[in-house]
């Protein structure tokens, strides 16, 4: 976690928010447009405004403005830049209305937009202007954050606008950043996988609901479901009932779950029938009073209050690091509102291993995995297809590509075509024809594989995914557990020792530890080999990075012995069933 070393006053950064400053630097240095951070929710971007306040007073002499849009990002920043740069305390100043807060004569200025506005004179000359919740800017017209930019740079035509957003994007123009918008380029971006990979983000584990909304029928105005129809919709009585029974029956074992629904009358029918189920549900809207909606959060937050249902207002600036459970009682064709609710389930907590996402409302179908997710300018008028694909056997919600679930095995059918593809096949024409296709590999995941079928007592595999592209995943599985001296285990320890300082592991378990905490050279690209009428390609060579050092620091690696020579023709590949295809 981010560290704040009060001797020294400075903050110790956690590598990926040292690297997202540094890229801000540079891009301050060598171009003369603004720069836009994208770190995903729960990663800290807090730290990362502290810092660059910090050199710009300290260092540059300059002056920070930092604005948000809504009064609890207000006041978090307030709150963490005082904790995080207590030397600088005395300087960080607050221009809020809804705090009852006019300062002007600061170093450092968090404001909200609605109240300084039309009051860029008042504050006088900023050097850098950082924005929190960056997706809320407009990339044109004539919205407040435009007119105050306006004003704020006829003071001083040299000041820099940052931008910091998890959600690059906006529901009705897509991307935020580009040559004609306030924020032009991102300067750096750290994917939510990444940083679940790295423990410093909580995973999700996503499931579909068993009884699901019909939404081909909703119409879209303004880029959104038409919220009178999304309510109609999903106020259903019996999609309700089915709805919370399944939420009940799958949260026995969770402590805090936040549950979004479509509007105030939907929330209070799912908070009557959780009542009347023996569970109390906790209920806040945009009308809520404030004493009563800071007490229902508080016993939320606290874990006195296992159920909250809310409407639009528990998405950006809430942090409630217990929630456990994410359920989608709505629809909600926002790519960035998507993302904003699962992210209220990617903080950290020491009662949590994961978080349950039960998606109610098709939106993972929709816009695909939170790591991947497909966004599309809306100039382009294309949809494409499907991001994500449901499992009707387990209800697993996975990428779109897989032909084979990886949770239980389920093989999809290939799939219809009434259509011409936009580019030529590279499969074989005839049967038994040979294609070898290269791939370059963009990420790489490593999983336990259960065979199918297979007795308890049959060894498992390491299942690995190469992503190439968006839409591609190439699969292999590598029999590290297998019995010593099989071929299959030959097999598995020439493609570790091609890869790894480690010794080769025992386990399935221990080499997918291993795999993610970095032992393993990441492959560069992969060579995929195509046989027209077999069921399964294969994966015959790869172009791999630098082996990493030993995890110990030692410089021993494990002699090689025994192995099967990576040259060797795949037509001499016996047809050994120990093979978990």
């Amino acid at each position: 976690m981010t560290l704040v070393t009060e001797q020294s006053n400075t903050i110790t950064l956690r590598p990926y928010q040292a690297e997202a400053v540094d890229a801000v630097y540079e891009h301050l240095r060598t171009r003369d447009d603004n720069p836009c951070l994208v770190l995903p929710t729960a990663s800290g971007k807090t730290p990362v405004m502290a810092t660059i306040c910090r050199d710009a007073v300290t260092q540059w002499d300059g002056r920070v403005l930092i604005l948000a849009h809504v009064k609890e990002l207000l006041e978090q920043a307030i709150d963490k830049l005082h904790i995080m740069a207590p030397d600088l305390w005395h300087q960080i100043g607050c221009y809020s209305a809804g705090l009852n807060s006019r300062d002007t004569d600061h170093a450092i200025i968090v404001a909200g937009i609605q109240s300084v506005y039309r009051r860029a004179a008042e504050l006088d000359s900023f050097d850098l202007i950082l924005v929190d919740e960056a997706h809320m800017l407009p990339p044109n017209g004539e919205g407040m954050y435009q007119q105050f930019l306006q004003d704020v740079k006829a003071i001083n035509p040299n000041v820099r606008l940052i931008g910091l957003t998890a959600t690059p994007y906006r529901m009705t123009s897509g991307t935020i950043c580009g040559p004609d918008h306030l924020l032009n380029h991102v300067c750096y971006e750290v994917g939510v996988r990444e940083l679940i990979a790295q423990g410093y983000l909580c995973p999700l584990k996503t499931k579909a609901g068993r009884r699901k909304a019909d939404t081909s029928g909703l119409h879209i105005r303004a880029g959104e479901f038409i919220a009178g129809e999304v309510e109609a919709l999903m106020d259903d009585d019996a999609l309700v009932h089915s709805a919370c029974r399944e939420i009940v029956e799958q949260t026995r074992d969770r402590n805090s779950v936040l549950i979004f629904a479509a509007s105030v009358q939907h929330a209070q029918h799912v908070q009557r029938v959780l009542a009347d189920m023996g569970h109390e549900c906790g209920f806040v809207c945009g009308e809520s009073s404030g004493i009563f909606r800071d007490d229902i959060l508080r016993r939320f937050k606290d874990g006195e209050l296992k159920y909250l249902v809310n409407v639009n207002v528990l998405t950006t600036g809430f942090d409630a690091p217990n929630i456990d459970c994410v359920a989608l009682l709505r629809p909600t064709n926002s790519p960035g509102l998507y993302y904003q609710m699962l992210g209220r389930g990617f903080r950290l907590h020491p009662n949590k291993s994961n978080c349950l996402v039960l998606d109610f409302g098709g939106n993972i179908l929709r816009h695909g995995p939170v790591d991947a997710l497909q966004i599309k300018d809306k100039a382009d008028g294309h949809d494409g297809e499907a991001p994500a694909k449901e499992c009707p056997n387990c209800q697993a919600l996975i990428h779109a590509s897989y032909s084979v679930c990886p949770d239980c095995g389920h093989e999809f059918p290939p799939p219809e075509r009434d259509k011409h593809d936009g580019s030529a096949s590279t499969a074989g024409v005839l049967s038994g024809e040979v294609t070898e296709t290269d791939y370059d590999v963009s990420s790489v995941y490593y999983s336990i594989h259960t065979k199918r079928g297979a007795p308890p007592e049959h060894p498992k595999t390491l299942r690995v995914d190469y992503r190439c592209g968006f839409n591609e995943f190439h699969s292999e599985w590598v029999c590290v557990a297998h019995p010593q001296g099989s071929y299959a285990w030959q097999k598995a320890q020439t493609w570790w020792q091609a890869r790894s300082s480690e010794p080769m592991p025992d386990t399935v378990e221990q080499a997918v530890e291993l795999a993610e905490n970095g032992a393993l050279a990441h492959p560069l690209s992969i060579t995929v080999r195509s046989v027209t009428g077999e069921k399964f390609d294969r994966i015959t060579n790869y172009e791999l990075g630098s082996i990493p050092p030993r995890i110990d620091g030692s410089d021993e690696r494990e002699p090689v012995a025994n192995q099967v020579s990576p040259d060797q023709p795949w037509t001499q590949w016996p047809d050994d069933d120990d093979i978990p295809f």
